[in-house]
């Protein structure tokens, strides 16, 4: 490809963000004029890029007509601000902070939905899912041909980068202070989250779901083209700085064919299958790589139309920026 693209991220001094500019440069992704933007109090920062310094702006006085492709890597409320305004000036839009509806800028994962950008109209509003979405539907999605699955039940244990580099500065600052014998005070967590597990990831609502699980179940049933499927989703905080978790459980209508569970894994693009008898772990196995790891792939105790499965990604690369990439990739390929 000869052709050169300008490219806004939004959001640049964020861990998301800095790694969306990270697999741009090891992509080689056709950056003609990158833009770099954030809020007023990021703003003057500079980011790495193919050996120089870029310097962030403040995304309120950006022109977005100076982009072809903007990727939205801030919080929610930023994207509903400035989403509208980069399409009207001919920008398309790839959100990964599900600030958009769904009806707005369906959330695509390459692998599993890249083809219906096809029918979506220009400027591209394109939503990337949440980390643990990618994550779980890529993992699920090849399943679908070989399973007729009825529920799925999901427990996430998420890394604190998916706090943003807060989360990430108060696990360092948790376990400096207990491993140096001083009190403990918690500033970002409402408790101690070094060695620790919080049973919620965020503030739930009067039903005692948080936003992250169902923003997770209503992104399985997207991708997955199963809008009536059941499913229940649990997060927990884990006092890690980088890599997601999950344990699947699925209820299927008929028996569980583990060879034929295993083939489809191994054949899935973007999915590595760990050898039974082993098991990957986020730390070992997932951080810094561009695939979801699947392990314990095993049926139910005593019932045979049940699957239990053990994922592991890295929720930054992989999960979030990675994926937001690849869309673009798609967009410019094709259609931008």
């Amino acid at each position: 490809m000869n052709q050169s693209f300008d490219i806004a991220v939004i959001g640049a001094t964020g861990t998301v963000g800095e790694t969306i500019v990270q697999i741009l440069e090891e992509r080689n992704f056709p950056v003609a004029q990158l833009h770099l933007l954030a809020s007023i109090e990021s703003a003057g920062h500079s980011v790495p890029f193919r050996g120089k310094n870029v310097r962030v702006r403040e995304v309120d006085e950006f022109d977005f007509s100076k982009a072809q492709v903007a990727f939205f890597a801030a919080g929610p409320a930023i994207t509903r601000s400035y989403a509208a305004r980069a399409t009207a000036a001919g920008c398309s839009v790839i959100d990964l902070s599900g600030g958009l509806s769904p009806e707005e800028a369906p959330n695509v994962v390459p692998e599993i939905n890249g083809a219906l950008i096809e029918s979506y109209g220009k400027p591209f509003q394109v939503g990337s899912p949440s980390s643990s979405g990618a994550a779980l539907a890529l993992t699920l999605a090849p399943l679908l041909a070989v399973l007729d699955i009825q529920r799925i039940s999901v427990t996430a244990c998420l890394a604190v980068s998916s706090q943003g580099r807060e989360g990430v500065a108060e696990l360092a600052r948790q376990t400096t202070e207990l491993l140096n014998v001083r009190p403990l005070e918690p500033r970002f967590f409402d408790r101690q989250m070094a060695f620790n597990l919080l049973a919620q990831v965020g503030t739930p609502d009067a039903e005692g779901h948080v936003p992250l699980e169902k923003r997770l179940v209503a992104e399985l049933r997207e991708l997955l083209a199963l809008p009536l499927l059941k499913v229940s989703a649990a997060t927990v905080q884990a006092p890690l700085f980088f890599g997601d978790s999950f344990t699947v459980s699925l209820v299927t209508a008929a028996s569980v064919n583990l060879g034929a569970v295993n083939k489809a894994l191994e054949s899935a693009a973007g999915i590595e299958l760990v050898e039974a008898g082993d098991y990957p772990t986020a730390v070992g196995d997932a951080v810094g790589q561009d695939v979801v790891y699947v392990g314990r792939v095993r049926s139910g105790i005593d019932d045979p139309c049940e699957l239990n499965l053990w994922v592991t990604s890295d929720n930054v690369r992989k999960g979030a920026a990675l994926n937001a990439v690849q869309l673009a990739e798609l967009l410019i390929k094709d259609y931008v």
